[in-house]
């Protein structure tokens, strides 16, 4: 595709900075997508653009799933009948990875099923560190192409511009891989405490070793924060042993503002998390890396 055809960026509803912010990086257009619902809740589409031909990407993040899900099937359903040539999602929040297996029987494998929408509707996909628990990656499930930029390099950029002497430390096993990626970017340290889950809002932890970083910053990462219960519990145990207040960082802020209050009330000094997700809280932005993956995969 030639420089006078760019790509064209279609942001979903509540994407529409990132999307133009892509634009402005791409050096692409966008066009406008209006949406509104009818008096029975069923949804209206439009596009006000020649598509004929073009490679056209959606922008949408897909945190609050069941209500967006069927708006971002129909803009793609309408990108192919206007005449895209190749599509696109660049999904910075993929969800429903969750359940990735059978805990009980009869459940439903949503992780695959959602797959199965997603790469029967678009040519490839763009996220950001997805919640890969059992699965290698997301061509364990997805038949599209697809590229994971990691969000370490922009949240090591943050830390080195905001804190001094940060030591990072993760909530649980499952945040290593998150924690261990950006303490190689900036040579910090890092641990990692031991969790054992009882029910959703109940967890047990045990403090890793802090004799050597006791004069440090702690910075405690995870993937998700949500409920924000596992980062009040470890919170709490660190400030019982003596460290300064944690600064938290958030891949994906799915939080509320009861989780706030939580946070504030176990003693966080301030929680931070990238722009994944529109939120108060999003101060750390993802732009930038995803602008060589969807050049690639769009072939533009």
């Amino acid at each position: 595709m030639s420089a006078d055809h760019p790509g064209i960026l279609i942001a979903l509803p509540g994407n529409e900075a990132l999307s133009q912010s892509l634009a402005d990086q791409l050096g692409w257009t966008t066009a406008p997508l209006a949406y509104r619902r009818f008096p029975d809740g069923e949804s209206y589409l439009r596009i006000d653009a020649d598509l004929k031909d073009r490679s056209v990407v959606l922008v949408a993040t897909l945190n609050d799933p069941d209500a967006r899900i069927p708006a971002l099937l129909f803009a793609a359903d309408l990108a192919r009948d206007l005449g895209a040539s190749r599509l696109g999602l660049v999904c910075p929040y993929l969800c429903y990875m969750r359940q990735d297996q059978r805990f009980r029987p009869g459940e439903a494998l949503t992780s695959k099923t959602f797959a199965r929408w997603l790469s029967a509707h678009f040519d490839w996909l763009v996220t950001v560190d997805p919640h890969l628990h059992r699965y290698a990656s997301l061509d364990e499930i997805y038949t599209l192409e697809s590229e994971v930029p990691a969000s370490a390099p922009a949240i090591a950029d943050w830390i080195k511009t905001s804190l001094d002497r940060p030591v990072l430390i993760g909530p649980d096993g499952e945040s290593e891989q998150w924690i261990q990626a950006v303490a190689e970017i900036g040579n910090w340290p890092w641990r990692v405490f031991e969790k054992k889950r009882h029910g959703d809002r109940e967890v047990d932890m045990r403090l890793p070793e802090l004799d050597a970083i006791v004069d440090r910053q702690p910075v405690l990462i995870d993937d998700i924060i949500s409920s924000g219960t596992t980062i009040a519990e470890a919170t709490r145990h660190l400030c019982a042993a003596g460290l300064p207040a944690p600064v938290v960082i958030g891949i994906h802020g799915l939080h509320d503002e009861r989780s706030r209050q939580t946070l504030n009330q176990a003693g966080v000094q301030r929680l931070v998390c990238t722009n994944s997700i529109a939120n108060p809280d999003a101060a750390i932005d993802l732009s930038s890396l995803l602008v060589a993956p969807i050049r690639r995969l769009a072939g533009v």
